[in-house]
């Protein structure tokens, strides 16, 4: 599979796509089988570097909001 800094240049590179006040989660900027073929480990490292990366970006395209019963951050596109 892919290597996690690839799966992270992906995801921020899919945010770009979404509409502004879009709710998402890191797992619904991949389609539905791609995201299952990442080994768990893998996806969690994703969120914990998209989260990250987000935080770099000083809240300018995407908002961290709270997170889902299942502890998975959400996010709005700006």
């Amino acid at each position: 599979m892919n290597d996690v800094n690839e799966l992270l240049a992906e995801a921020i590179k899919e945010t770009k796509k979404l509409e502004k006040g879009e709710v998402f989660l890191v797992k619904d900027l991949f389609k539905g089988y791609l995201w299952n073929r990442i080994p768990r480990s893998d996806r969690i490292l994703l969120g914990t570097l998209f989260l990250d990366q987000i935080k770099r970006m000083d809240g300018k395209e995407v908002k961290i909001i709270e997170k889902t019963s299942s502890n998975q951050q959400r996010y709005m596109k700006l």
